[in-house]
Protein backbone atom coordinates (compact mmCIF):
# COMPACT_ATOMS: atom_id res chain seq x y z
CA UNK A 1 0.00 0.00 0.00
CA UNK A 2 1.23 3.49 -0.84
CA UNK A 3 2.28 5.78 1.98
CA UNK A 4 -0.57 8.13 2.91
CA UNK A 5 0.17 11.51 4.51
CA UNK A 6 -1.82 13.96 6.58
CA UNK A 7 -1.82 17.64 5.68
CA UNK A 8 0.78 18.25 8.38
CA UNK A 9 3.05 15.46 7.13
CA UNK A 10 2.73 16.63 3.52
CA UNK A 11 3.62 20.19 4.54
CA UNK A 12 6.66 18.96 6.46
CA UNK A 13 7.79 16.87 3.51
CA UNK A 14 7.49 19.87 1.17
CA UNK A 15 9.00 22.20 3.78
CA UNK A 16 6.03 24.49 3.21
CA UNK A 17 3.21 25.65 5.44
CA UNK A 18 0.06 23.65 6.12
CA UNK A 19 -1.88 26.55 4.63
CA UNK A 20 -0.08 26.04 1.30
CA UNK A 21 -0.99 22.33 1.21
CA UNK A 22 -4.60 23.09 2.16
CA UNK A 23 -4.74 25.61 -0.70
CA UNK A 24 -3.43 22.97 -3.13
CA UNK A 25 -6.24 20.69 -1.99
CA UNK A 26 -8.91 23.41 -2.12
CA UNK A 27 -7.87 24.44 -5.64
CA UNK A 28 -7.76 20.76 -6.71
CA UNK A 29 -4.14 21.18 -7.82
CA UNK A 30 -3.12 17.94 -6.11
CA UNK A 31 -4.99 14.62 -5.86
CA UNK A 32 -6.27 13.75 -2.39
CA UNK A 33 -8.52 11.30 -0.59
CA UNK A 34 -11.32 12.27 1.73
CA UNK A 35 -11.88 9.83 4.61
CA UNK A 36 -14.79 11.18 6.56
CA UNK A 37 -13.66 14.70 7.49
CA UNK A 38 -9.98 13.83 7.11
CA UNK A 39 -7.91 14.65 4.03
CA UNK A 40 -5.06 12.34 3.06
CA UNK A 41 -2.50 12.70 0.29
CA UNK A 42 -0.54 9.83 -1.22
CA UNK A 43 3.22 10.31 -1.12
CA UNK A 44 3.49 9.44 -4.82
CA UNK A 45 0.96 12.16 -5.70
CA UNK A 46 2.94 14.68 -3.66
CA UNK A 47 6.16 13.66 -5.42
CA UNK A 48 4.44 13.97 -8.82
CA UNK A 49 3.26 17.49 -7.94
CA UNK A 50 6.81 18.51 -7.01
CA UNK A 51 8.22 16.98 -10.19
CA UNK A 52 5.63 18.76 -12.36
CA UNK A 53 7.00 22.10 -11.18
CA UNK A 54 10.54 21.28 -12.28
CA UNK A 55 12.20 23.90 -14.48
CA UNK A 56 15.23 22.84 -16.51
CA UNK A 57 18.32 24.99 -16.41
CA UNK A 58 19.72 26.69 -19.50
CA UNK A 59 23.31 27.20 -20.47
CA UNK A 60 25.13 30.50 -20.63
CA UNK A 61 25.32 30.29 -24.43
CA UNK A 62 21.53 29.91 -24.63
CA UNK A 63 21.12 33.11 -22.63
CA UNK A 64 23.51 35.08 -24.83
CA UNK A 65 22.04 33.61 -28.01
CA UNK A 66 18.59 34.87 -26.96
CA UNK A 67 19.93 38.35 -26.14
CA UNK A 68 21.62 38.67 -29.53
CA UNK A 69 18.28 38.47 -31.35
CA UNK A 70 16.87 41.60 -29.74
CA UNK A 71 16.65 44.35 -32.35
Amino acid sequence: MDEVLTIEQAAARLQMSERYVRRLVAERRIPFHKLGRCVRIKAVDLAAHVESGRVESISRTDVWRGLGRVA
